[in-house]
């Protein structure tokens, strides 16, 4: 995918459908990639308006909805919340777009295992992102990813793994993430890969991509064509690849206590 340094912020709701590939290299061979959508929301941009459709709610029952308790620390408005961690982060100029991507609720339900906040600067260059990640046993951990000023698309950022996601994965090492985004004939691609690297090195390939378009009925009722049961698929099939991975005696690790601190670099 072609890098596009400057690519423009557009200011609505946005239904991405795409592909969330996953790949492990060792002890055993074992990858898998399945279909999806979710949404990428312009926060500053949105307020607190509902969405322009009909089969999509904020904050109420319907087909697929957003609830903005699901975010952020599930009280404080989510403008409020994301500026407010930046700040104690010493993140002080991403005042431009917030563009949140996540999945939706699928008649009330969903199990987001990460989501990203991609914070911008008024000039409209990427600042900082933050990866809220959250595993089965119901915690969550963010971490963020920042170089002091801005973050070119398809440059390597790094944190450190101090969060237990997989029981087929050690918490050690470092995670490795890339960001793309660029505009062909069939709109606004976006890339996010996550590579992950325990102490004998790459060990996991994973990445979830996507083509956007606007948050309309009809990219909703296309999309809902294509994966109806999506938000409810998720949990099943990190079970059933979880159960894979142990039926070919991947070596298992049972879960530490949590991070004490609820951010990390």
């Amino acid at each position: 995918m072609p890098r596009d340094p400057s690519p423009p912020v557009p200011s609505q709701p946005q239904l991405c459908l795409g592909r969330v590939r996953h790949a492990r290299l060792r002890p055993r061979v074992h990858a898998f990639a399945y279909g999806m959508f979710y949404l990428r929301l312009p926060l500053r941009s949105m307020g607190r308006q509902d969405f322009p459709a009909r089969l999509i709610s904020r904050n109420g029952a319907n087909v697929l909805s957003f609830r903005d308790s699901d975010h952020g620390d599930g009280a404080t408005p989510l403008l409020e919340w994301i500026d407010g961690l930046l700040r104690q982060h010493g993140v002080l100029d991403a005042g431009g777009e917030v563009w949140l991507q996540t999945m939706p609720r699928l008649f009330g339900y969903v199990f987001n295992p990460v989501s990203f906040w991609f914070c911008h600067r008024p000039d409209g260059a990427l600042r900082a992102v933050v990866c809220d990640v959250r595993n089965t046993f119901g915690e969550r951990h963010l971490y963020l990813l920042e170089q002091g000023g801005a973050i070119a698309y398809g440059s390597e950022l790094r944190a450190s793994k101090i969060f237990h996601v997989s029981p087929f994965c050690k918490v050690e090492g470092n995670y490795r993430f890339r960001f793309l985004r660029n505009h062909d004939k069939d709109g606004e691609r976006h890339l996010a890969r996550v590579d992950y690297d325990d102490l004998d090195g790459p060990i996991l390939q994973t990445s979830l991509s996507g083509t956007a378009r606007p948050l309309r009925d009809g990219a909703i009722a296309w999309a809902l064509l294509r994966y109806p049961l999506m938000t409810f698929g998720v949990m099943a099939r990190i079970h059933w690849q979880a159960l894979r991975l142990w039926l070919r005696r991947v070596p298992f690790f049972s879960k530490p206590h949590p991070p004490q601190e609820k951010v990390s670099r």
